[in-house]
């Protein structure tokens, strides 16, 4: 069951001035900086509130460490601006097969690791009204069903 908005994704061309954006003009500050190789983006996340399910919920900037990677791809064809959302849940295998069910395309067969230590899938935004959409479990609701189903 999804459970909240966990993040906000915004491609752009220069995530140290867009941080600086953030900060300056909302007063949000980095939680959390990473690169993530195989999906060629340097990120940044900005925590905005804490949540009641024990998540929190985000604004994940993304820039491109490469042209040929998906979000620098987006970004050459769109411009900067929001890339795509995210709802936490925390069985992404669980939901993901039940939206597949529902006839949306699921990108990734499995899984893969995101932000944070999170798994994460994301769903075809042609089957979602134009909107690229992200399934997320944190680290920590992963180790913990992790943890209940041994």
């Amino acid at each position: 069951m999804l459970t909240r908005i966990d993040h906000i994704g915004i491609a752009c061309s220069n995530l140290d001035a867009t941080v600086e954006f953030y900060r300056a003009t909302y007063g949000f500050e980095v939680f959390h900086t990473e690169v993530n190789e195989e999906q060629g983006v340097r990120e940044a996340m900005l925590k905005i509130n804490d949540t009641s399910d024990g998540g929190a919920s985000y604004l994940q900037l993304l820039e491109p460490t490469r042209e040929d990677s998906a979000v620098g791809k987006w970004l050459a064809k769109n411009g900067e601006g929001v890339h795509h959302i995210a709802f936490g849940t925390a069985d992404v295998d669980g939901d993901a097969d039940a939206i597949r069910g529902k006839g949306v395309r699921v990108l990734y067969d499995e899984p893969r690791l995101g932000s944070m230590g999170s798994r994460i899938t994301f769903l075809h935004p042609k089957d979602c009204h134009g909107v690229l959409t992200e399934l997320v479990t944190s680290a920590e609701s992963s180790a913990d069903h992790s943890s209940a189903e041994h």
